[in-house]
């Protein structure tokens, strides 16, 4: 055992009696010594449940013959951060947590982990962790928040940002808008739509971290104390079987990955934390391949935020597994090992999810689009890549003038003022991984553009990234960024831009390269602490954004 290193011998009794200090005794010391990590905090109802699933999961290793050595890492909160210079953390705290498991679980010499995870970073940190380690683990997400209930519909948080920018342009009162809010969040769970942290969950299943099911079940169903449970106790065959995260993380496991996402239309967050997961893990993984992946893969859940239907209505009538079914029937995924011990086909066998009698995930030969829910581009605006999210689109292609700001608070007013029009490309820039620093998502500027009714008549580029709960026509993601010479930030007011999905482009016929010469890098928007660290180490976003090469 790993652990044997800090307990096994003379030289160890000073690290025993700081063990036993604890309330460990001569047995507990002796047995396997297993790692909880969870990011409990009552800032929001995103974790709010983790610290009671990590009792459930000690009482699961205890009860397999393991003693559970407990700790908590951070999270930041996207819905609260959202719009704020806080944001900027969000994208950080996924390194930080991430470093933060490494640290205390090598630190201890622990023999195995359960990861916890709950919000948009979490998910991802616990995947970059598990790979990075390469010990025995397992990943369980706290579940989703049951939706809010307001004039006879289901509603998220999703809709409350979308209620900002009705009411700022005059179209909701603030009577209503304080209705919203308050009906959107009724308790415990992460964001309700396929939005990043339930579209991350179903890639911990894909990706085989996690039992098929589990992370479908809502943070506050009863149930989900069963499921910690079960993870503590699998974790111990895991250990026992040397079943190891990289013997899951194949290719194979993220071309399911990848598939999963573009078929129920899921957050472009994914692309993000799938290339950085990789990069973990070792496992060749481009932009090229996110392309493919969407290209080959038709939508069939009805979700949140460009469809209908919430995360606990998916799961109501069978959840991830229902849509790996309908994927594995229409031949768009493959068979892969996973952290049970048996192979994906094999869970779904078991699983066995009905596709009749529901209309929120349908059949491959009847899909909602003929492809996925977003697409890679290039171009002289984006040399090195960038992300389309089609969610909730039907339409391929639009061009119009630049409408440059070099922020999101610019841009944020502007949209509020009644500023942008019909036919408009918003341009938001010097938000990327390093400009930012921390790349935030903007979707208080795209929630607040679909609140005054033009979500179909403008598109939004930028260097940053969206949120899960982001649907319109939103290219995010340019790579390279403004702040490291990208073209991005050679645009300037009125330029015309065209974003084609057909042809794969965003282009313009602006002559950027003439005003090359004349560009300097923005002034760095923080010089201290650990966002200016984060801004000289991290990478280019169509690399995952990590922060060693």
């Amino acid at each position: 055992m790993r652990s044997n290193a800090i307990k096994n011998g003379p030289d160890r009794a000073p690290a025993r009696a700081m063990l036993r200090a604890t309330g460990l005794d001569d047995e507990a010391i002796a047995k396997p010594l297993i790692a909880v990590v969870h990011t409990w905090s009552n800032v929001s109802p995103c974790n709010l449940n983790l610290r009671d699933l990590a009792a459930a999961a000690c009482d699961g290793i205890r009860a397999a013959g393991g003693t559970p050595i407990e700790f908590n890492t951070i999270a930041v909160t996207d819905g609260i951060a959202m719009g704020t210079s806080g944001m900027r953390a969000s994208l950080v705290s996924r390194e930080i947590i991430t470093d933060s498991i490494e640290l205390a679980v090598d630190g201890h010499c622990l023999d195995a982990m359960v990861v916890l995870c709950g919000c948009d970073k979490t998910i991802p940190a616990a995947a970059m962790a598990l790979a990075r380690l390469n010990i025995p683990g397992v990943a369980l997400y706290g579940g989703s928040i049951a939706h809010g209930r307001l004039d006879g519909r289901s509603i998220t948080v999703q809709d409350v940002f979308e209620a900002v920018g009705a009411h700022g342009a005059g179209k909701l009162s603030k009577e209503k808008l304080c209705q919203v809010e308050k009906s959107a969040c009724p308790g415990a769970g992460a964001c309700g739509g396929q939005f990043t942290a339930n579209t991350m969950a179903m890639v911990l299943t894909a990706l085989g971290l996690s039992p098929l099911g589990l992370n479908d079940i809502a943070a506050t169903d009863p149930a989900k104390r069963d499921a910690a449970f079960r993870c503590g106790e699998l974790v111990m065959e895991c250990l026992q079987a040397k079943r190891l995260p990289r013997d899951l993380l194949t290719p194979v496991a993220f071309r399911n990955a990848a598939r999963l996402v573009a078929a129920t239309a899921g957050s472009t967050n994914a692309v993000l934390h799938l290339l950085a997961i990789a990069h973990e893990a070792g496992v060749a993984l481009s932009l090229e391949d996110f392309e493919a992946a969407s290209r080959d893969t038709p939508v069939l859940a009805d979700l949140k935020p460009g469809g209908r239907y919430t995360a606990i209505e998916l799961t109501n009538v069978g959840g991830a597994g229902l849509v790996a079914a309908a994927m594995r029937a229409g031949g768009l995924i493959d068979d892969a090992p996973t952290v049970t011990g048996r192979s994906l086909f094999a869970e779904l066998d078991a699983a066995a999810p009905q596709m009749q009698g529901q209309d929120v995930v349908l059949p491959a030969s009847a899909p909602l689009k003929p492809r996925g829910g977003y697409s890679i581009l290039y171009g002289n605006v984006a040399p090195q890549g960038c992300v389309l999210k089609l969610a909730g689109q039907g339409r391929l292609r639009h061009e119009g003038p630049a409408r440059v700001f070099d922020s999101e608070e610019q841009a944020f007013a502007a949209v509020q003022a009644g500023a942008i029009k019909a036919g408009d490309v918003v341009v938001i820039r010097n938000e990327g991984p390093a400009g930012g620093p921390g790349m935030r998502e903007m979707l208080a500027v795209t929630a607040a553009l679909v609140g005054r009714g033009l979500g179909n008549d403008v598109a939004l580029i930028t260097d940053g990234r969206f949120s899960g709960a982001t649907h319109g026509f939103m290219v995010g993601h340019i790579a390279p960024e403004a702040a490291r010479g990208g073209p991005i930030g050679l645009l300037r007011e009125g330029d015309h831009l065209v974003i084609d999905a057909e042809t794969r482009t965003l282009s313009t016929d602006a002559p950027l390269e003439a005003r090359r010469a004349d560009w300097q890098p923005p002034a760095a928007k923080v010089v201290g602490g650990v966002l200016a660290k984060y801004a000289r180490l991290v990478g280019s976003a169509a690399e995952g954004a990590v922060t060693h090469g």
